[in-house]
């Protein structure tokens, strides 16, 4: 058996969060023979045309990958209309994710080949607080998983699930840490946190703090909560509780540096668990937290189908390519684990060829006789 590049051209529409992404999306595919076109989401062109202009010096031949910043629709209409298109590699939001796969549906008798759809969507990722939990692990771990990059990471954590018993404490923790944080100019090292990344982003974040405000869902700012974007887009690091399960702070990705807390009696943890893995649309990460090992393999049981990567005391970001694979299911994506040893397959098509040796010379069946 071997393995053929596919037959036409791939698109890889890349996000802006993660310039290492773009350079994956594009690459991988090239490398397994295919010709890429490669558009970069339009608030990270510079970044990711330096990578592109790193590959030409590495000595890519000209036009297996081709960098075409672009208005986003335009391009996908574009590549969905043509029957040469053989795969979409995205990684960006569910919307946009479903419009093309839609497009593609509607042109299928315009194809040469059923083009592959590998997408990487959003999160509305959690971490869930045992009452076993060592809070010495959970407060720092939360911070980096829900303030880190401002809170624009598909994998960031949203939500915490926390025992009565342990909230005031954590509380405590998870304050007394975010006022060391430092938020400021980018280039400055000293920093953890920047603005985000556009207008369109601190309306779309400040409106769920808004909405947290006006104390919907028994909603209430723990800390945090304001915003400025006089020069540049700044939101402080915020946390919200709130009382209703259902709630959309509990149930929306916002992306950007918003976390929710839902308090929940102690002796409900696994109650709470068992209804956690159906509580959103997506599917993408989470994190236990626990000292009790039996309630953190039973609980890893129960989530098998809420995440595509799981965390057990530690936080729900920080996949480590050929360690973790990453990627979720559910409308989080197709699961194709990127940085993964199957993930290069998706990019070929395999040839089974069978030459014998030994002619066959009867057409008669053995039983016919």
């Amino acid at each position: 058996m071997t393995f053929r590049s596919l037959e036409g051209f791939i698109a890889a529409i890349s996000p802006f969060n993660f310039t290492a992404i773009g350079g994956n999306l594009a690459t991988a595919p090239a490398m397994m023979g295919n010709a890429v076109l490669w558009k970069p989401s339009c608030t990270a062109v510079l970044s990711n045309y330096f990578i592109y202009e790193a590959l030409e010096e590495a000595g890519l031949p000209a036009g297996v990958i081709s960098f075409l910043p672009s208005d986003g629709p335009v391009f996908g209409n574009v590549i969905t209309s043509s029957p040469h298109l053989s795969a979409i590699n995205f990684t960006g939001s569910m919307p946009t994710f479903k419009h093309l796969w839609r497009e593609v549906a509607e042109n299928l008798d315009t194809y040469i080949s059923f083009p592959r759809l590998i997408g990487e969507c959003g999160g509305k990722n959690f971490h869930f607080v045992h009452p076993s939990a060592d809070l010495d692990t959970v407060a720092p771990c939360t911070i980096r998983s829900a303030y880190e990059y401002q809170g624009q990471k598909c994998s960031a954590c949203s939500r915490i699930y926390v025992p009565e018993s342990l909230w005031p404490a954590l509380q405590l923790k998870l304050d007394a840490i975010q006022k060391q944080l430092k938020v400021g100019d980018v280039r400055d090292g000293s920093i953890f946190m920047t603005a985000v990344i556009d207008a369109k982003a601190f309306k779309s974040i400040r409106s769920y703090i808004d909405y947290a405000k006006t104390g919907a869902d028994g909603a209430k700012i723990i800390f945090g909560g304001t915003y400025d974007d006089t020069k540049g887009y700044f939101i402080q690091p915020t946390l919200v509780q709130v009382d209703r399960w259902d709630s959309k702070l509990l149930r929306e990705e916002i992306f950007g540096p918003v976390l929710t807390a839902y308090v929940y009696k102690d002796n409900e943890a696994l109650e709470i668990v068992s209804k956690l893995k159906d509580s959103t649309v997506f599917g993408l990460t989470g994190a236990v937290f626990s000292e009790d090992r039996e309630f953190l393999y039973k609980s890893r049981d129960i989530l098998r189908h809420a995440v595509g990567n799981m965390y057990l005391n530690d936080k729900s970001t920080g996949s480590v390519v050929g360690q973790q694979p990453f990627g979720g299911a559910r409308m989080s994506g197709t699961n194709d684990k990127a940085g993964g040893p199957h993930y290069v397959l998706r990019w070929v098509s395999p040839l089974c060829i069978k030459e014998t040796s030994v002619p066959q010379t009867e057409w008669r069946y053995p039983s016919m006789d």
